[in-house]
């Protein structure tokens, strides 16, 4: 299942959005970033469509799914532009494509941990897929508790004037990792709840953290059994 969250993008309502940035671009790099913009979005549809087909072989094979469900989302032009103004980068196409990976993404939530090295595994080998980048937070969580495994891989979208390789972010992770994640980036980033409650909950949140990839693994185990 893929939960679509287009981005639909034009000259004016862009000029209108980019008024608080200290360097603006000009109107030729805005209509070369639109025209980046949607390179990027055939590239993340690519990567789905390949995960997709991967999971309906699977299901043929296995008679099990991996992927519980995928989430494709496109970093809009603004907020694009806003960490590239933030890191310093200048803001161009050229700048933007050398030093930024996540212009689009795909989160993939699976049903088990071994699913998160079974998902990267099937995707990495195939001939046109590329791996550029590689953190594991699942074997090694950020200090906060956070779990995931997140990826980058170029794969070529072909245009009019032939082949262009595109990098499309992939983060992998289990259901609960999912949960876990969706309430520790609300309780740090999406709310004015004060400092202490903040502290006090991201300490609990580090504790179930702990608890649920005991409980995750617990699960597999069961599964495997039953399989």
């Amino acid at each position: 299942m893929i939960l679509e969250r287009p981005n639909v993008i034009n000259l004016r309502k862009l000029q209108a959005q980019l008024g608080g940035l200290k360097n603006r671009p000009d109107i030729d790099q805005l209509s070369k970033m639109i025209k980046m913009f949607q390179l990027y979005q055939a590239g993340q549809k690519e990567i789905s469509t390949k995960l997709e087909n991967l999971d309906s072989e699977f299901q043929v094979n296995y008679d099990y799914n991996p992927i519980h469900h995928m989430e494709s989302r496109m970093k809009d032009v603004q907020s694009l532009l806003q960490k590239a103004e933030r890191k310093g980068y200048e803001l161009t196409v050229e700048s933007i494509e050398k030093n930024i990976y996540d212009i689009a993404g795909i989160r993939v939530i699976t049903n088990y941990v071994d699913d998160i090295y079974k998902i990267e595994k099937m995707l990495t080998k195939q001939s046109d897929v590329t791996l550029l980048r590689r953190k594991d937070y699942v074997k090694h969580p950020k200090v906060s508790g956070y779990r995931s495994l997140h990826i980058v891989v170029k794969v070529p979208v072909f245009q009019a004037e032939g082949p262009i390789d595109v990098p499309v972010e992939i983060q992998i992770r289990t259901v609960g990792m999912d949960m876990w994640a969706s309430l520790e980036h609300k309780l740090r980033y999406k709310t004015n709840v004060d400092k202490k409650l903040v502290d006090q909950y991201g300490d609990q949140l580090q504790g179930y953290a702990d608890e649920l990839e005991k409980i995750e693994r617990g699960m597999q185990d069961i599964h495997q059994n039953l399989i």
